[in-house]
């Protein structure tokens, strides 16, 4: 904000003077806030630190105990440094009394060697320090006008983090209280470098005060949180000495910013885990650069790189609680039973000592990576997350008025993919593990994990459900049957063909599980069979058209 030593010298009415600096070449780089111009050797109690004194020295002791006072004097309140105009005291030059004196309090003194009007070196820079003053002032009004729009906007951790960079110019991290990575902007350095070793490095940095300065380790650093409630810290590196005012006030206010959307998504997810939504997302959508995935990832704890990598994905069996299950109702009750679900699955990955990222995937399903360091491990560690994942939702069952022992909780699905070796694969993992946890709804057996071979055909065609091949064979095979329901909304065929192949064709069990009579039930074969131009008694025809159902189901599911 204010102008240093070396500066001032550098301005045209100073150079005019021909300076020559004679001593205290250290502090050249201390900030001038203001110029006095005296001549009277008790000035020192006059001031308050930071000024360039300008004198003629007509004024000064004349004995060289006097001169080293006055320096002292000067040094002890904290003047920025000491110009002396030669001529009408010393003409030659300045005492060199005066100018031991300097050096060994590091004090610039300057001889300015040819005549020059005081008035002229006063305005310059008090010109030059307001103008710094309404350069921070503008700041300053910028700064509250950005966050405040993001304030309004509810802008996310890392769009604050990216803005206070931003308007810093240097690297900005926002962590938790375990000093861990929420988000950070390394504006424009080397990430790698700024988040290597970050906890063992951010535990080093202990600024004194809930908003201070570490000048060790040249981190300025604002306290997160509020409602006495802090959960983080918000760095800014600023390598170079004592931040400007400015700083401080952006960063609080982007603390402020910070603290206010934690409170109004209070009952949202919480930070780390929107974080680990963001990184899986992107694992699943190839939205951001893996090598980036594997940075914020470690930044939050969790080592991806060199790993074995499991996709598992966990769902309800039904889009709706079991009957067994608490009742919930509202619009709240699918989110609210997610979250519930993503809690559980963080839970269960804690006490089976796993590490990974975990998130909800979509509306219905909760996603995990998991990060092993072996692929010997993969089963057991599999077996482990699912038992404690059943610990964990039987103990989150209240009991039932009634009874001494926990309703169960409705009913899970457990998916997982493929491990693989490198994370530019984890995306297909968690990809086939989620198209497992979709084919297997259907499937009633109750295994604590869903591979792929468990779901058989339907998984396959799960799989192959985006495959324009796959939709082509189910048009060719039930095109004029699914074109007879649209334009007889009444009378569905379709479900009377299921029932008739998922009976493995015997018509007696499949007229009682469609809920028709026999002849009604002939009867409508007979027209299925008309309509698509097939014998419903050829073996072969039936398995075609009972995998053109399954594949149909695989195309349908969202």
């Amino acid at each position: 904000m204010f102008p240093t030593v070396r500066e001032v010298l550098a301005l045209d009415p100073v150079r005019h003077g021909a300076p020559r600096l004679v001593a205290g070449e250290g502090g050249l780089d201390q900030p001038v806030r203001w110029v006095h111009v005296t001549e009277v050797p008790d000035i020192a109690p006059l001031l308050g630190g930071r000024e360039l004194v300008l004198t003629t020295g007509i004024g000064l002791p004349a004995d060289d105990a006097g001169l080293r006072a006055f320096i002292g004097d000067l040094a002890d309140v904290g003047v920025s440094g000491l110009v002396v105009e030669l001529g009408r005291r010393y003409v030659s030059g300045v005492p060199r009394v005066m100018a031991a004196a300097a050096e060994r309090r590091g004090l610039p003194l300057v001889e300015l060697r040819r005549a020059t009007p005081f008035v002229r070196i006063t305005e310059a820079v008090h010109a030059l320090i307001v103008d710094a003053q309404l350069t921070e002032l503008r700041a300053t009004e910028e700064i509250h006008q950005r966050f405040t729009e993001l304030s309004v906007e509810g802008a996310g951790p890392t769009e604050v983090v990216r803005h206070a960079a931003e308007l810093a110019g240097c690297p900005v991290v926002l962590e938790n209280l375990s000093r861990q990575v929420l988000a950070y902007d390394p504006a424009g350095e080397s990430a790698e470098l700024l988040l290597d070793g970050w906890e063992q490095h951010s535990r080093r940095i202990r600024p004194a005060g809930r908003t201070a300065y570490d000048p060790d380790s040249g981190w300025l650093v604002t306290t997160v949180g509020a409602r006495g409630q802090d959960w983080g810290r918000l760095l800014l590196r600023w390598p170079t000495g004592t931040p400007p005012t400015r700083l401080t006030i952006l960063i609080e206010r982007a603390a402020s910013t910070l603290a206010l959307g934690r409170l109004i998504r209070r009952d949202a997810e919480g930070l780390e885990r929107q974080i680990h939504r963001t990184l899986l997302t992107a694992l699943l959508d190839h939205s951001r650069p893996v090598d980036e995935v594997a940075l914020r990832a470690k930044a939050l704890g969790v080592v991806l790189d060199r790993r074995h990598l499991v996709g598992v994905v966990v769902r309800h069996r039904a889009d709706d609680p079991a009957g067994d299950a608490p009742a919930e109702t509202g619009p709240e009750a699918g989110p609210a039973r997610l979250r519930d679900l993503a809690e559980a699955v963080g839970q269960a990955l804690r006490e089976a000592r796993l590490t990974g990222l975990t998130s909800a995937v979509d509306d219905q399903a909760v996603g995990a990576l998991l990060a092993l360091p072996d692929p010997t491990g993969e089963e057991k560690a599999l077996a482990a997350f699912a038992a404690a994942l059943h610990r964990v939702r039987l103990d989150a069952v209240p009991p039932r008025a009634g009874r001494s022992g926990g309703a169960e909780p409705a009913a899970v699905i457990v998916a997982a993919g493929s491990g693989v070796g490198s994370l530019r694969e984890a995306g297909r993992s968690l990809a086939e593990a989620r198209q497992i946890a979709e084919a297997a709804r259907r499937d009633r057996r109750d295994l604590p994990i869903f591979r792929l071979p468990h779901v058989g055909l339907a998984g396959l065609l799960h799989l192959l459900r985006d495959e324009p091949r796959l939709q082509t064979f189910v048009e060719r095979e039930l095109g004029a049957l699914l074109a007879h329901d649209a334009q007889h909304p009444r009378e569905q065929l379709l479900g009377t063909l299921r029932a008739y192949l998922e009976q493995g064709r015997n018509k007696s069990a499949a007229a009682v599980a469609a809920h028709l009579s026999r002849p009604a039930f002939y009867e409508r074969l007979a027209r299925i069979a008309r309509i698509l131009d097939a014998d419903l008694d050829s073996v072969e025809t039936c398995l075609s058209l009972h995998v053109a159902l399954l594949a149909l189901d695989a195309v349908r599911t969202p």
